[in-house]
């Protein structure tokens, strides 16, 4: 059934708030106060952390911003990158400068156009010290922009940075090496424009509110607090896109667990569910059902820095003992066991080749085998100095998560005699602030690929990436990494190609993680809903060209 939604604008913010007093505000279209069009109604299963999108750590996060943003480039519903606010795109033959040439017809929600100048400011907000952004090492590590190492480790000014407004419409980037990838990153949230007056004035409120975010894409903000249950979008007549989108709006909610979520779809409160637990199992014959690659790999984390989990023995004796299918089994999702650092399905040669091409990629690394599992604690104990062990796994909240650890828990202590193990469950939001301060011993952590190349991994365990929550320290893998970023390697693909797979191979030998799964999504969708397109690269789900 259609519904009309309404949005009214606060005046106030435009003429006194954030948006301040603006004569560009008359130069461009306003989004229209009242929207005819159907609202999707989506549940969401974890926390978001931020509508910043500079500072945005959670896919949750990119989902929304997503909604409400577009960059120069946008992920098309096959998965490969389209124009979006730029309309052309040039390469220099030595690849390391990139001149875009941008739409004219792009308004932010205030009416101001959007510029070149926006992009600068986006990126140089990213990369500044003083946002302390987790993903400023896009700019710097991944995209290789001129002079961006330099800015982050506060040795330059951001103003610094190798990228410039020719005039409003042309934006020009140069970089430190050729980026192979580069064109990919750009539909990612980090790389979005930022209007340097509005985000200014908002100051730290920026993002926080509907009345402290802009946008420029398909949907505007209209409902959302940082602590709240609830986020909701109406479609934004401004857009320079608009006769695409065909919802009128969209409206999340925040769902605790997957008979919650299947109660509401069955009550008609809900359009599209994630399930989880027991709900998958009760619906996964059913035609609204469908299981949806996530992209996502779930592995567990161990704490170099601790006293135990420094010992390679033990590490190997945790990778060693667990029967990944039988804990996917007991998740009931659809997932299916992880034995590599770089899962299946996402990265590709140019000759077509998976990065990930079999099933148990190390054996000698990673594999089921209770027998050598054994023989490993021995050796642990032994360089140990103790007889039994308590350690303590931790984990979010997440009900899939839980389940999976439980698995894990047990199966440890079936198969390694002396080993307890003690499961701490907290926010998701909690549990990736204990990992980053190195406050755990080990723990079932996650990473969904930014980009559709391995280095969207493999840079995690590079010692200072943010993401390196082990504190994993090995020269001889961050020279590696380095030759295939910047290095001698990083224009020679097919021996680039091979370098990775090394340096993963080193991530699996050094048992810096312990793969578990490879998480799918099990789905409900309302058949009267079409278009929604699924990506397990960097924005998970696109409703632009969704309908109802």
């Amino acid at each position: 059934m259609k519904k009309t939604i309404f949005f009214i604008f606060a005046l106030a913010l435009f003429l006194s708030g954030c948006g301040g007093k603006n004569t560009a505000l008359k130069k461009g279209p306003l989004p229209e106060k009242s929207v005819n069009g159907a609202v999707l109604n989506v549940s969401i299963e974890s926390i978001y952390d931020s509508l910043d999108p500079q500072t945005a750590v959670y896919a949750t996060s990119f989902e929304l911003i997503g909604n409400m943003m577009d960059g120069l480039m946008q992920m098309a519903d096959d998965g490969s990158v389209k124009p979006a606010v730029a309309k052309e795109m040039k390469v220099s033959s030595d690849g390391l400068h990139y001149t875009f040439t941008l739409r004219d017809d792009v308004y932010w929600s205030n009416g101001v156009r959007v510029t070149a100048d926006d992009f600068v400011y986006g990126w140089q907000r990213a990369i500044d010290p003083a946002l302390e952004s987790e993903y400023a090492f896009m700019i710097s590590d991944i995209a290789q922009i001129k002079n961006a190492t330099a800015i982050q480790a506060g040795q330059m000014e951001v103003n610094q940075l190798g990228v410039r407004a020719v005039d409003d419409f042309t934006f020009e980037v140069e970089l430190q090496v050729p980026v192979s990838y580069f064109e990919q990153l750009l539909y990612f949230c980090t790389f979005y424009p930022a209007n340097r007056e509005f985000v200014e004035k908002c100051g730290d409120k920026y993002a926080t509110s509907p009345e402290t975010c802009l946008s420029n894409g398909a949907f505007l903000l209209t409902e959302y607090s940082e602590k709240g249950n609830t986020v909701s979008f109406i479609k934004n007549t401004a857009y320079y896109d608009a006769s695409k989108v065909k919802l009128g709006g969209l409206h999340y909610e925040l769902v605790k667990s997957g008979d919650e979520a299947l109660q509401k779809y069955k009550a008609g409160q809900l359009d599209f569910v994630e399930l989880s637990g027991s709900a998958v199992d009760k619906m996964k014959n059913d035609s609204d059902f469908k299981a949806v690659d996530s992209g996502f790999l779930y592995f567990i984390t161990f704490n170099f820095d601790d006293t135990h989990f420094a010992n390679k023995n033990l590490r190997k004796a945790v990778t060693f003992a667990l029967d990944r299918e039988q804990i996917v089994n007991e998740m009931a999702d659809g997932s299916a066991a992880a034995y590599a650092a770089i899962p299946k399905g996402f990265a590709f040669s140019k000759s077509g080749q998976d990065f990930t091409a079999n099933g148990i990629e190390f054996p000698n690394d990673c594999a089921l085998d209770v027998d050598k599992a054994q023989a490993y604690w021995q050796a642990a104990k032994r360089e140990l100095g103790v007889s039994s062990l308590e350690v303590e796994l931790l984990t979010a909240d997440n009900e899939t998560q839980v389940i999976a650890c439980n698995s894990i828990k047990r199966q440890l202590e079936d198969a390694l005699d002396g080993l307890s193990v003690r499961i701490k469950t907290v926010e998701k939001k909690e549990r990736r602030k204990i990992m980053s301060s190195g406050q755990f011993e080990f723990g079932l952590n996650n990473w969904g690929p930014d980009y559709a190349d391995p280095m969207t991994y493999l840079a995690m365990w590079v010692t200072g990436n943010d993401n390196n929550m082990g504190n994993y320290f090995n020269p001889s893998y961050n020279a590696l990494i380095a030759s295939c970023t910047d290095g001698e390697l990083c224009t020679k693909i097919q021996e680039r190609w091979s370098a990775l797979k090394r340096a993963e191979a080193m991530v699996m030998e050094d048992a810096v993680i312990s793969p578990i799964y490879q998480k799918r999504n099990g789905d409900l969708i309302k058949p009267n809903v079409k278009g929604i397109a699924f990506h397990a690269v960097a924005i998970n789900r696109i409703y632009k060209n969704t309908t109802k």
